[in-house]
Parts: structure tokens; sequence; C-alpha cells
């Protein structure tokens, strides 16, 4: 069912991405990936390759719109197809409220908000064609609020929001659209290494293996939000 199809996974150059993107290469599906920096991006596609040879990265910062349409043409270029979008690219900064800075507030809103509407708008058209599927990567932090969370809240909740809004907006062309809202998850997000002590996390791969399983369900069930936690916080 989706072997064959071609996936475009944003912020695929490490964590959350490269998980979903590994994930999906193990098992039959073409992935493009972006990132900001190329050395980067060239990095993670040789390593990628271990999985599948149908792999492309791509150079692109999601707060550009500009970056994400050649993104989209490229990937059409190389595969012919959009089936699936995985908006993943985000970023964190906590802070109190009053020592938030408006270029850190613009730069989680431009990047964790703006940028999925940014994808969603430059791939739309394609997941039109291929009656396809917008996946975006919230959290449970677009639910439950937190001290020095205010930048990062307001960005989370957006994106549950739109992504509400706009699975409405887009089922009558027979595209679905979810939201996952991940708890604490072992990446590199603000400035942590995962080590032994990130084991009681969600990995990298299970959030690989919830988009697989969604990505599989059968055409009539849409889970358009879901929440997704470590079973034992801090075990």
């Amino acid at each position: 069912m989706i072997e064959n199809k071609v996936a475009y996974i944003t912020g695929g150059t490490k964590g959350v991405g490269y998980g979903i993107a590994k994930i999906l290469l193990q098992n039959g599906v073409s992935v493009a990936f972006s990132g900001r920096i190329k050395e980067d991006v060239e990095k993670v596609e040789n390593d990628l390759k271990q999985y599948s040879q149908n792999v492309l990265g791509l150079v692109s910062d999601v707060k550009s719109i500009e970056n994400e349409y050649d993104a989209v043409k490229d990937i059409i270029k190389k595969f012919g197809r959009l089936d699936f979008v995985i908006a993943n690219a985000g970023l964190g900064i906590f802070k109190p409220v009053d020592e938030l800075s408006t270029r850190e507030w613009n730069e989680m809103i431009d990047t964790n908000l703006t940028g999925v509407f940014h994808t969603l708008k430059a791939s739309v058209e394609e997941l039109k064609k291929s009656e396809g599927y917008y996946i975006t990567i919230s959290s449970l932090a677009g639910a439950n609020f937190f001290e020095n969370g205010t930048g990062y809240n307001a960005s989370k909740f957006g994106v549950v929001g739109f992504t509400q809004a706009a699975m409405i907006d887009l089922r009558k062309y027979n595209i679905k659209s979810t939201v996952i809202m991940p708890g604490s998850v072992a990446t590199n997000f603000n400035g942590n290494i995962p080590s032994e002590k990130d084991a009681w996390k969600i990995q990298p791969d299970d959030m690989g293996n919830l988009v697989l399983d969604i990505l599989k369900m059968n055409p009539r069930v849409l889970p358009s939000k879901i929440e997704f936690r470590a079973t034992k916080p801090n075990a």
C-alpha cells in the first residue's frame, strides 16, 4: 500500500525527522528530506542510503516559501510524484516571557508555525494529484502550557489548530491530515545529547513506526490528532 510512494520530510537531518526517514526507507517508500546546512544534508543522505538508494537530500529552510517550492520541484524532478508530506522542522527556545527577545519569538513562530504552512502551501497541488497525506509534528506543548514556554507553546498550539483546520479544508480532495503531539523524545532538541539517560523517552524510531502505522491505515480511517508519550516518564 505504501511501497513505491514518495515522502518529503522537513528537518530530516537528525532526531525525529531522521527516524521517520529511516523507517519509511526500510518499508519501500522513497524519501526526500530537507535541512538548512548543506554539509549536514549531504552526510545524512549518504548515511540513509544504507537503507535504500531512493533518497534525496535537499537544502531548504522552511522559513522561506521559495525554498519549499524549490524543494518540491526537485522532488518531482527526481521521483515524479509526492504522496506523503511530514512537516517536522522545529526549534525551541525556553525563557521567561520578559526575557524572550523579539528575534527569538520570531525564530520559533517562523520555523515551527509559518514553516508548516510553507511546506503545505508548496506541496498541496502535488498532494491533490496523489490524494496524499499531510502530517505535522507538534508536541504535547501544543496542549499543555508550562513555565518558560510562551514562544514554544504559542507555536505548537498553533500547529495543532492549523493542522486540524487544514484537515477540514483538504479532505474534499481526499487528502488526509494528522497532527502528532509527542512528549519527551530522545533527540538533540534544545542542546540535549542522547544517551542511556534518555532510554525511557520516545525514540526517533518510535516516531518513524508511528508514522508508518498511520500511513498504512485503511483510507476510510483518519486519526486526525494523536498524543504520543512515554509510558513511564523519568523511568
